[in-house]
C-alpha cells in the first residue's frame, strides 16, 4: 500500500510546514533542513518541542537535554520505567523514553485535544511505544494516575507560554509525591527572568515537599541575566547529583547544577506556594523568542 499524503510529506526533503489552529493557539510544525524527518513544534511563535522521527533519543532542545539526563540517571538504558508527562507538546520526552527504555509504560496527559490530534496525525507515535495519551488538565489527569504508579512524574506544561497558577502549589505537589513510588523522582520544566522570584518559589515549594531537590539552568539564568530554563529535580531519596552535574556541564548547552545548602541560600527565605497565593509563571520578554 502506498504511503498517504502527509506521510510523503513528512518524508520528503523539500517538506512544506504544517499550521493548523488547536486549542492553545496557532500550532506550526517547522521542517527541520539539517535532519530529514525532524520538526520543530511552536505555538503562537514560542518553540515547544523538536521531534527526531529517525531518531526519537535525539533531543535538540537545552532543557529537554537536561530532562533526558534525568531520565538517563532514574533508571539505566534498557530497564523499562513507568513515568507520567504533564503537558504533552509533540510527546519529545516520551519518544526518547521509549527509545532508550523498551516497554516501558507510560501516561501523557495533555489539555490541548487538537494539538494531541495534531501530533497524532503528524509525527506518529511508534506502534509499538506502551504510550497512553489523555486529554485533561495536568492536575485533573494526575488525580486519575494510581497511587504509587509511577517512578517518574514529569512536569513540562505551559499555556500561552506561561505554568498555569494551579500546578505551581504545595497541593499539586501532594499529588505528584500520591502519584510516585518510594523512590520516584520529580522533574519538571520552569522558566523565569530577573529577578527569579518565581524559581526561588518554585525551589522553596518542592523544598517543602521533597527531602531532596537540584536545579539545573544556564550560568546566565542563575545570574539572572537572562530569561530561560531551569530543570528542577526532587525526590525523597538521594539525588544523583554529582552524575547530574557531569552531564549537564559536558553537554552541548551547558548548565550549572545547585543543590543542598547552595541552592537553599539561593532562594533567599522565599516561601512555599499555597493554592490560594499561586500565581502563573511570568510571561517570557518577546525578545526570547526572536
Amino acid at each position: 500500500m502506498g504511503k498517504s499524503r502527509n506521510a510523503r510529506r513528512r518524508s520528503a526533503a523539500t517538506a512544506e510546514a504544517v499550521v493548523e489552529a488547536v486549542d492553545g493557539g496557532l500550532a506550526q510544525l517547522i521542517p527541520d533542513p539539517e535532519r530529514g524527518r525532524a520538526w520543530t513544534l511552536l505555538i503562537d511563535g514560542a518553540p515547544q518541542s523538536h521531534v527526531d522521527l529517525d531518531d526519537p533519543a535525539h533531543l535538540s532542545f537545552e532543557y529537554q537535554r537536561r530532562l533526558g539526563h534525568v531520565i538517563d540517571l532514574v533508571a539505566p538504558p534498557g530497564r523499562p520505567v513507568q513515568a507520567v508527562h504533564l503537558g504533552g507538546g509533540a510527546f519529545t520526552l516520551a519518544r526518547y523514553l521509549a527509545a532508550t527504555r523498551p516497554r516501558s509504560t507510560q501516561q501523557i496527559v495533555e489539555r490541548d485535544a487538537a494539538l494531541v490530534q495534531l501530533v497524532r496525525r503528524e509525527l506518529p507515535l511508534d506502534p509499538n511505544a506502551r504510550i497512553r495519551v489523555r486529554s485533561a488538565d495536568a492536575r485533573q489527569g494526575l488525580a486519575k494516575v494510581p497511587e504509587g504508579w509511577a517512578d517518574l512524574v514529569i512536569a513540562d506544561v505551559f499555556s500561552g507560554a506561561r505554568t498555569p497558577a494551579h500546578l505551581t502549589s504545595t497541593e499539586f505537589l501532594d499529588e505528584v509525591r500520591r502519584v510516585l513510588r518510594p523512590g520516584g523522582t520529580y522533574a519538571a520544566n520552569l522558566a523565569d527572568g530577573p529577578p527569579l522570584a518565581y524559581l526561588k518559589a518554585q525551589i522553596a515549594t518542592a523544598g517543602a515537599r521533597f527531602a531532596e531537590t537540584a536545579v539545573a539552568a544556564d550560568a546566565a539564568v542563575w545570574r539572572g541575566k537572562r530569561f530561560g530554563n531551569a530543570v528542577l529535580v526532587a525526590a525523597d531519596t538521594p539525588l544523583p547529583v554529582a552524575e547530574l552535574t557531569r552531564r549537564c556541564a559536558s553537554d552541548s548547552h551547558p548548565a550549572r547544577v545547585e543543590h543542598g545548602r547552595a541552592l537553599r541560600d539561593f532562594t533567599g527565605g522565599a516561601a512555599a506556594v499555597r493554592d490560594d497565593a499561586a500565581v502563573a509563571s511570568p510571561s517570557p520578554p518577546p525578545s526570547v523568542f526572536r
